[in-house]
């Protein structure tokens, strides 16, 4: 496995290098042989048992990958959604046993909004920093919240995997029901059954492989002790047909159970039988009559399903899959922060764009208002009003259609940021963005892009997650390969048995017949029953075998080659993430560098165009040019005020998508991700490279109204 592999896994290994004891080994091993030699089987399977640690199995040679970095944040994080943690049983021995039996009561999600907006909420308006837009959106937003209960859900997996039972699967994913943004982010695939990639294969896609071999090999067994009876009261009334026949007998059973297996492969059954009988038929002995025993029996995998890592590894993928998990809500934290952040700005956008077009028209109004005064007075000419007038009425139309937008643009935040879009007061307020973007060139601008290419590779959740679903990918594979083996169990029994009971009163009244007139002894009561059946005074012990040779095992050897294949497509998928991640901080480079220039030509493009503009209304005062070049020179201050608006927008979401693409957006701005785990956030986000809005640009109370 390479470098990555090492890294991610050396924790699961180390207990998996624990779990395999040499003792095993040798057990497997001298199974394999001697089942070679005395059943005639292929020497190919004992050699899959046996083989040592230098061979080429099909598992090393499929974990030797390319050459790749290694990314480093894949520690377990134990995100938790609350002090509850659901991958422990609900109740210990030590605690009371009647809790196991219980069912556990989730609290119904909140639909409230958190305190935090209602105190953003002044003289009917929202005044919104950025910092706050992030923080509401970690406590409030739908996606995030749905995105929580995958974490407890995962833990439930793991308390299954105790069990010996097969996963159900820990979700992953993202959840993108937020309406607005363009957020952007890699799908995590890198193995079949990925939950963003389809149901089949890694390079399949949705329309793909119905069914995968996650999982695959024989069943664990089931390491969660039972314990079983059986109280049984039986009477029964016989109808006399002869001596032999007839009369009544009172049956009370009272057997006990004990089952268990245990992750070496190992069977344990235990049953304890109890049973008392009273009859009133002259043959019967003895009445009542006490009959105690028990079995014991202990069946051992000697092949098939022998060994610790295989009875443990749906463990191993449980907390592989848990892993996931975690990494998939931190992905889901950058995903729906970058979305609030670029809805954020958008609002920003259509909040200055109404600015503008109010300029506009206010421009416009006093050109028209001008004109009609030189009209009065014999200066101008009609078609000039006329003029002015089409180019008032075009400004108030561009002037609707950009309120319209400002008002979208507010209930898209809205829903971003709060659950019940229902309050009035939350509903009637205005939402005024207060921070604008700064143009200063941020240090990853400046950063070689081979440094930002691995910063990327070491951060990104998405590579996080497909080495490990590459690893339990890895894992399937071994459990089908075992199952390649045949099935060899040895398996050792000792029973024991004991009689005791008072002679029949009915027997003893009919003389005895059928003991020559000499009735027998009683030979005492429960008690020397059970003495008898546990001190090996009738013991019934043995060992044997249990062997199962399928003739041509194609079954198993679909799945492993078709375990191998998959695994096959999840490497190819990992690389392709990493080529895709590179092309993808090499754009996004490039793209925030021209984001910045376009900034910078638009700026002055609108300082060129606001002289331009200011030169022709004086020339226009002085008689030396017309209404129709001071209205093209509006128009053109116009375009270019609103180029300035777009580059701005553009170069504030390129830069938050930037930091996504590097998975350092918590980092940069300070989110902590056990508060966003938890939906108590007392950190507040801190976004960098902002400033207040400039005074002449401070909101108003409502949206302009259309004139």
């Amino acid at each position: 496995m390479h470098l990555y592999g090492k890294r991610v896994f050396e924790d699961v290994e180390k207990n998996a290098r624990k779990d395999r004891g040499q003792a095993g080994n040798r057990l497997r091993a001298i199974a394999a042989v001697v089942l070679t030699l005395a059943m005639g089987v292929p020497p190919g399977y004992g050699q899959q048992a046996v083989q040592g640690a230098g061979a080429k199995t099909p598992e090393k040679e499929a974990s030797e990958l390319p050459g790749a970095p290694a990314p480093a944040l894949t520690q377990p994080l134990d995100l938790r959604t609350s002090a509850r943690d659901y991958s422990r049983p609900a109740a210990r021995l030590t605690g009371n046993p009647i809790n196991i039996f219980k069912p556990t009561s989730i609290p119904k999600a909140s639909f409230a909004n958190s305190v935090r907006l209602a105190d953003l909420v002044k003289d009917g308006k929202i005044y919104l920093s950025l910092s706050d837009a992030l923080a509401l959106a970690l406590e409030n937003n739908y996606d995030i919240a749905i995105a929580r209960y995958d974490l407890d859900i995962a833990d439930t997996d793991i308390l299954r995997s105790r069990t010996g039972a097969g996963l159900l699967g820990a979700p992953a994913g993202l959840v993108t029901n937020t309406l607005g943004g363009s957020a952007s982010t890699l799908t995590a695939g890198g193995g079949p059954g990925g939950t963003t990639v389809g149901s089949g294969g890694a390079g399949s896609g949705t329309a793909g492989l119905s069914l995968t071999t996650a999982g695959a090999g024989p069943q664990p067994e089931s390491l969660e002790p039972s314990v079983t009876s059986t109280l049984q009261f039986d009477r029964q009334t016989s109808p006399s047909t002869n001596f032999f026949t007839g009369g009544q007998t009172n049956t009370n059973t009272y057997d006990f159970g004990y089952n268990q297996g245990f992750v070496t492969g190992t069977a344990l059954q235990f049953s304890w039988n109890n049973s008392t009988a009273t009859s009133t038929n002259p043959i019967t002995t003895y009445s009542p009559q006490y009959n105690a025993g028990f079995n014991a029996k202990v069946t051992q995998h000697v092949l098939q399903g022998a060994g610790i890592w295989v009875n443990k590894r749906y463990m191993y993928q449980a907390l592989n899959n848990r892993r996931i998990t975690d990494s998939s809500f931190r992905q889901q934290i950058m995903y729906t922060v970058n979305q609030v952040e670029s809805i954020y700005w958008g609002l920003v956008q259509a909040y200055e764009d109404v600015q503008a077009k109010e300029r506009a028209l206010d421009q416009s109004s006093k050109v028209s208002s001008d004109n009609r005064k030189q009209l009065e007075i014999g200066t101008m000419a009609p078609l000039d009003v006329l003029n002015a007038d089409q180019s008032v009425a075009s400004d108030k139309q561009a002037l609707i259609a950009s309120q319209s937008s400002l008002n979208f643009q507010q209930q898209i935040i809205k829903q971003a940021i709060a659950r019940n879009l229902n309050d009035p007061a939350l509903v009637a307020a205005a939402v005024i963005p207060t921070d604008r973007v700064s143009i200063e060139e941020i240090p990853e601008e400046k950063q070689p892009v081979e440094e930002l290419v691995q910063e990327a590779f070491q951060q990104r959740p998405e590579l996080e997650q497909a080495v490990l679903t590459l690893r339990n990918d890895e894992i399937s594979l071994k459990g089908a390969r075992n199952l390649l083996l045949p099935q060899v169990d040895v398996f050792a029994y000792l029973n024991g048995s004991g009689v005791a009971g008072t002679v029949n009163p009915a027997m003893v009244k009919a003389g005895c017949t059928f003991y020559g007139g000499v009735c027998p002894p009683s030979i005492g009561g429960f008690g020397t029953a059970l003495q008898s059946a546990f001190n090996n005074s009738s013991p019934d012990k043995g060992v044997g075998f249990n062997i199962n040779i399928p003739i041509g095992n194609k079954l198993a050897q679909s799945e492993q080659v078709r375990s191998l294949m998959e695994y096959r497509q999840a490497e190819l998928r990992l690389e392709q993430l990493y080529t895709e991640i590179r092309m993808q901080v090499v754009n996004q480079q490039f793209a925030l560098a021209n984001d910045r220039a376009q900034v910078q030509a638009a700026t002055a493009t609108l300082d060129y165009n606001k002289q331009s503009t200011d030169a022709e209304s004086k020339k226009l005062r002085l008689g030396a040019s017309t209404t129709a070049l001071v209205l093209q020179q509006q128009r053109a201050m116009a375009l270019a005020e609103n180029s300035l608006i777009s580059a701005e927008a553009a170069y504030a979401k390129d830069r938050a998508g930037f930091y996504q693409i590097l998975a350092s957006t918590l980092h940069h701005y300070g989110i902590n991700l056990n508060e966003a785990a938890s939906g108590d956030v007392k950190t507040t986000p801190l976004v960098p490279g902002l400033k207040p809005a400039e005074p002449g640009k401070e909101p108003t109370t409502a949206p302009p109204a259309s004139r």
